[in-house]
């Protein structure tokens, strides 16, 4: 049986404020196996980050977490610190948002490469101080090669103010692959880059990606990114996933409205400039003001009484294809024959 490299199930995560607890993240479940790419789509404060940070157990101790993420066998949400510095950074790794602000101004790129080797303590420990260094400092411009920096040991003694923009997310993507992991969390790795560096970037995920096999869960915003990347998509919306299948299924056969109405906002050639782009009515719920029902119900346009009185669940609307929403569950034959 193909098991799967990371799985979760029904995560869950608050945050305690002045005013009581925040849901940001409801009763999320998906799962990704070992050389796919699942993108995790949705506007800004879906829930996207919360979710990614939650499986390296980053979040800050106001949050609660509930649920179940369990990574290659192991149960996450109960390991010791200790066991989780041991994934971090070498079984799981991360390329975090704004290259600027996560790199380090004041080291120069190729310490901050061969700082991700000496952390994970994969340099033989039986060498001397001096040739551990030297060797990470020896993996770190190799890992600077491998992301197709030019000049990679001259680069390596820059610091990233000295780096352009697209350098500067080559460079975190070097610190994220120099330990090889199974894992790579790519959180919005194009944001701020213009359209040219944007595709060379996404290549690049993708040669690395398919060179070493790993496993990849892409967070984006940008439907056209995950597009040319990923083999599953999951759409979040309002903390919680409300459509997710195979790329084909919810690109060319969305089942839920929210899905549907990005879908429609996206730009095409054939777009008439002269008329305006379809948009969404109305705004994102406030998370401490969520409806019973579904949380896009105020806003949709196919909505009937069901949606306002619980929480949908997700329902399989096609083989594979999983959708939240009572409306796509009553027109879908897998469902009425589910139920």
């Amino acid at each position: 049986m193909d098991v799967p490299l990371l799985q979760v199930e029904d995560l869950t995560v608050e945050f305690t404020t002045a005013g009581g607890r925040l849901p940001a993240v409801r009763e999320v479940s998906f799962q990704l196996r070992a050389g796919e790419v699942l993108g995790l789509v949705g506007e800004s404060g879906s829930g996207k980050s919360v979710t990614s940070l939650a499986i390296l157990r980053l979040l800050p101790v106001q949050a609660r977490i509930c649920g179940e993420i369990h990574f290659s066998g192991r149960d996450l949400l109960r390991a010791g610190e200790q066991e989780m510095r041991s994934v971090r950074g070498a079984r799981i790794s991360m390329i975090f948002q704004e290259p600027m602000t996560a790199l380090n101004p004041v080291m120069r790129v190729g310490d901050q490469v061969a700082e991700a080797v000496l952390a994970h303590n994969r340099v033989a420990s039986r060498q001397s101080p001096v040739t551990s260094k030297n060797e990470a400092w020896r993996r770190a411009v190799e890992a600077l090669r491998d992301v197709q920096i030019a000049d990679a040991a001259r680069r390596a003694r820059d610091y990233p103010h000295q780096l352009s923009g697209g350098m500067r997310q080559r460079v975190m993507i070097a610190m994220a692959m120099v330990n090889r992991p199974e894992l790579l969390i790519a959180d919005e790795p194009t944001t701020a880059l213009d359209v040219t560096i944007q595709a060379q970037i996404l290549e690049l995920l993708g040669e690395l990606q398919q060179s070493y096999g790993l496993a990849m869960l892409l967070i984006s915003h940008d439907l056209a990114v995950v597009s040319q990347v990923a083999h599953r998509v999951a759409v979040m919306y309002a903390g919680s996933i409300v459509e997710i299948g195979a790329a084909s299924q919810v690109f060319q056969n969305a089942a839920h409205p929210y899905t549907r109405g990005l879908l429609q906002a996206v730009p095409r050639l054939a777009t008439d400039r002269a008329r305006p782009l379809r948009t969404i009515e109305g705004t994102v719920p406030a998370m401490a003001a969520l409806p019973a029902g579904c949380a896009f119900e105020p806003r949709c346009g196919i909505r009937i009484e069901e949606c306002a009185r619980a929480f949908p669940p997700l329902v399989e609307v096609e083989p594979g294809h999983w959708a939240r929403c009572p409306v796509a569950s009553r027109q879908s034959p897998v469902a009425s024959t589910a139920n």
